[in-house]
Formats: structure tokens, sequence, C-alpha cells
């Protein structure tokens, strides 16, 4: 089990539902009221003590039968809102933000500079590994802050390709351009870079964050956050003990077994599925392998329901246009995102597709964020090669000194991480040092309704390149199969244009420079 020699991460609860186990047992109880249960009458405050002793009583036999009984909706009233610093963006990826239930607000390393010493360190118990570990966060930190400064001028071409009128000002617009070299060098800093953020869940996603807590790829750091998480809420209130129940164990997870035996699976082996599955790609970033045949058709019968008609009265055409026109849909091009709202726009849960999709760590980290599009992401330890396994910026690509000084960085990570596996670190622990690169591989899928927001939110110019081109990907595949649909899928600009909404970037001064609203899918084309 390893221990770590960097800062542990600080935890503090920030907001927190007054009485949360008596909130439970409250709404529990007016289920079965003719009236509203407070916690008072739960309690028994204000009551004699005998009445407060038997209330209390009765309020743990119910709070332990419907715990027991699997009744936990009670549980999602009451939520809490931690401050988080200190804990490793790995983490984050691999267990924060793998679940849907949850809000979080995160330091961006797309727009902060990432100072040098903010990474996890693991004990390695070996002055040479020890040594081996720092070098490589060195060389990322010293990588990352040449890359910055190098790649400028690079960015600095296409920006003012894009702005010309903006270079007479070159003093107050070099400053996005520093934010869009930053971005693209982070991509050499180690996954086990710290983070800062808010996080809130209720009561019960966090009581089965602490059931799960043992699962890799990272579970010693999971379990001290999660750990400093539970106690911030006993303290606040200790009634919750009586609701908590211990972790399940590393080896009751169904991965756990694959884990240990990759302690002794050849390298062959994990390079026949990497090579099986980029082949599975047909060359794209994200690659449509499943749908319902029949989306158009199903989704325009569910129109006519949701109106009363039949097809005589209304087309498959003109109900698909009725919902899905942004012309005729106000709702589709407001920024409330109101669709789940909508009578009708709820035609669109009924379309479902799935992608293979490959994306840096990076990237995918904020694409798991679209909760409502999940993912079945990978156990990363169990992709991890010896050789080199990471995904390239297209900005790189303009700049071949950079793609050099990169490429070779990438070199020398993989020969550090390499030479710590085969002095005995673990896979948790050398995880930490993967690049943000890192290829990471997976199938997502979702309906039509949270497809549409997503590919709106990501097929804008000023999203993360690699989401945006996933998004590009999706997009075209689905007008293949489903051109009506395909025809009402565009970014926000786009969105409003159709629905005569101005100005047509809602953007504002973080506007693109491209009127995207006038191009085809087939045209849009992106270096930054």
């Amino acid at each position: 089990m390893p221990v770590f020699l960097s800062a542990p991460p600080q935890i503090s609860l920030v907001n927190i539902f007054t009485e949360p186990y008596n909130n439970a047992v409250a709404t529990a109880r007016t289920c079965y009221s003719s009236e509203l249960v407070g916690v008072a009458a739960v309690s028994g405050q204000g009551q004699s003590a005998e009445i407060q002793q038997q209330r209390q009583a009765m309020r743990d036999r119910i709070a332990a039968s419907t715990y027991e009984a699997g009744h936990h909706t009670t549980l999602q009233h009451a939520h809490v809102q931690f401050a988080l610093s200190g804990v490793s963006r790995h983490f984050l990826w691999s267990f924060l933000h793998a679940f849907p239930y949850y809000n979080s607000e995160q330091q961006s390393q797309r727009y902060v500079h990432v100072k040098p010493g903010k990474v996890i360190e693991p004990d390695f118990g070996s002055e040479k590994l020890q040594a081996v570990y720092k070098a490589c966060l060195q060389d990322q930190m010293d990588t990352y802050e040449e890359l910055s400064i190098k790649l400028f001028e690079t960015a600095a071409t296409e920006y003012y390709r894009i702005f010309p009128g903006r270079k007479k000002q070159a003093e107050k617009y070099d400053r996005e351009i520093k934010k869009k070299t930053q971005e693209v060098a982070r991509y050499v800093l180690p996954v086990g870079t710290f983070a800062n953020l808010y996080h809130t869940v209720s009561l019960l996603t966090l009581l089965r964050y602490h059931h799960m807590a043992e699962q890799a790829d990272v579970p010693q750091e999971t379990r001290q956050v999660i750990s400093a998480m539970l106690q911030s809420v006993r303290q606040a209130d200790p009634l919750i003990e009586q609701l908590i129940e211990s972790p399940l164990a590393f080896e009751d997870m169904p991965e756990s077994a694959y884990w240990l035996q990759s302690l002794q699976a050849s390298q062959s082996d994990r390079r026949d599925f990497i090579s099986h599955f980029d082949q599975s790609l047909q060359g794209k970033v994200s690659h449509l392998v499943d749908w319902k045949v029949n989306a158009e058709t199903s989704m325009a019968e569910a129109v006519r329901e949701v109106l009363g008609l039949v097809p005589t009265q209304m087309s498959d055409a003109e109900a698909l246009a009725l919902v899905l026109d942004p012309a005729r849909n106000k709702v589709l091009s407001t920024t409330l995102n109101t669709t789940t709202h909508s009578k009708l726009t709820r035609v669109l849960h009924h379309p479902h597709y799935t992608f293979r999709k490959k994306l840096s760590h990076a990237a995918d980290s904020q694409d798991q964020r679209h909760r409502m599009v999940p993912g079945s992401r990978p156990v990363l330890g169990l992709h991890l090669d010896s050789r080199p396994d990471y995904i390239t910026p297209r900005l790189l690509t303009a700049d071949p000194a950079c793609l050099e000084i990169y490429t070779a960085c990438m070199e020398r990570i993989w020969d550090r991480i390499n030479q710590l596996r085969e002095g005995g670190g673990s896979l948790e622990m050398v995880s930490y040092l993967l690049p943000n690169a890192v290829s990471v591989r997976f199938s997502e899928s979702g309906d039509l309704l949270n497809m549409h927001h997503k590919l709106k939110a990501r097929l804008c110019y000023n999203a993360q390149e690699e989401i945006w081109q996933a998004s590009l990907d999706e997009l075209a595949q689905i007008t293949a199969i489903h051109p009506q649909i395909g025809a009402y899928l565009r970014p926000p600009c786009g969105l409003r244009q159709m629905g005569g909404r101005t100005p047509y970037c809602p953007e504002g001064q973080r506007y693109c420079g491209v009127p995207v609203w006038r191009l085809q899918p087939a045209e849009y084309e992106r270096l930054l």
C-alpha cells in the first residue's frame, strides 16, 4: 500500500444541509403521513425527555429499515459541498468525476499556469526510485515551460491570421495567445498534478463514494480523500455514523483479478488490445458502432403522440422539423438548456448512439463532465504499455521544432515509468507520471437529447480541440445514417442563426473569429 511524501490533500466542508440524518427520516415519514413531517417531529425537539427518547428510537428504526431495504432517495435531499485542494487530476478522472451525480467547479489547466511542485509524490521506499520519479516530474515541468514559450510564434501566426485587426494591439491580445500555447504545453504535465475545486454531492452519493473507495486506479489516494470528506460530515452530524457501511473490499471488485494478473501480463497482450481498438476506429477520433436504426421514424411518431396527431395530420419530416428546427423549437437555441423540461423536446430521448473513441487524459477529463452521455472508461493501469502511447495536439504538428521537443519528452517519460516498474513500483504509483497526453480508449453512449446538448457545446471552435474533433466525427456519422436529424445538429452560433437569435455567437469577447454559422460541417477546420 503506497504512502505519499507530498502534503496530504486539504478537504473542508463548506456547506451542509441542517440535520441531514433527521431530514432523511422526515422525508421517509412524509410518504406515509397526511401532512409534511418536519425534522423537529422526528427528533422530538421541544418535547419531554420521554417523548424525545421514543421518537428518536422510532427515527433510528426507520432510518435503518429504509436504508437496508434500499429506499435511498431520502438521502438525496441533503447535499454537502466540499472545497478540495491538493488532489490529483488522475484521482478526479478515475473516481470523483467517473459518476454522474455530482457538481464540480475546477481550476482549469487550459487557462491557469501550472506552478512547479504541485504534483503528488508516492513514497517508493528507495532513494534511487524516488530520484527517478522526481527527475521525471522536473523534466515534464521544464518541457511544459519550454513549449509554452516556443509555441508562441506558431500560435501567434495563426491567431493573427484569424484576427488581423488585433495585431495592432498585440500587447493586449498576446495574453490570449499565451493561453493557447499553455493549453497545448500542458499535455506533457503528469496526471498526478494537483487540482483545486468545489465539489457538491448528495449524502447518498457520499455514502456510495465511501463504499466504492477501494477500486483502481488510485485506491490509496481515493481512500484518503473520501475518508476526509466523510469524517467532516460525521463531525457536522454524528448521527450519520449509523448509515455508514464498510467499503467494498478491493478483492470483491470485478476487475480486481485482472489488476493483479497485470503484474504478469505480457506487453504483447496489451499491444494486441491497443492495435485491435485503434484499428476499429477506422481513422476517426470517435467511431459510431451502434445506434437505433429506426430513430427518425420512432421519434416522429413520438412527436405525434405528444400532440395527439396521426401521420395523415403530420408527416415524419414535419414532425422532425417541429422538434429539431430552432426556428420552430425556441428551446433549442437558449443557453439555459431546458430541453428536459419541454414536453415536446423530450422526444429526443428516443434515438440513441454508441461511439468508440480515443482521447487524451486531458481531453477525456473534460469529456466525462458530460455526465448524461456516460462512458465505460478503463482501468487505465491495465492499458499501460512499455512504449509511449499518447495523443499529439494539432498545433504541435504545425511546428516541427516543438514537435521534436514534445516527442522526446514522451520518450523520456515512458523510459522512467519503465525504470520504476522494473524497480518494483506499483501501477498505482507510476500512473501519476503518465502525461496528460496519455491515450484513453473507451466506449460512450447517449440519447439524442443529451447528445444534442453535448454537440452544441463541443462543436464550438472554443471547445477543447480533441473533443471538438470527436464531435465533428460524431456529427458526420449521425448525419450519414439519420440525415434529417443531422441537419439540425450545430454549434451554438449555428443553432442561434437557425432560430433567428442575435448575436449568433453567444461568446462575446471569446468569439473564435470564424463565422461558423455560415459554414457546413464539412467545411469546419481549425488549428487553434
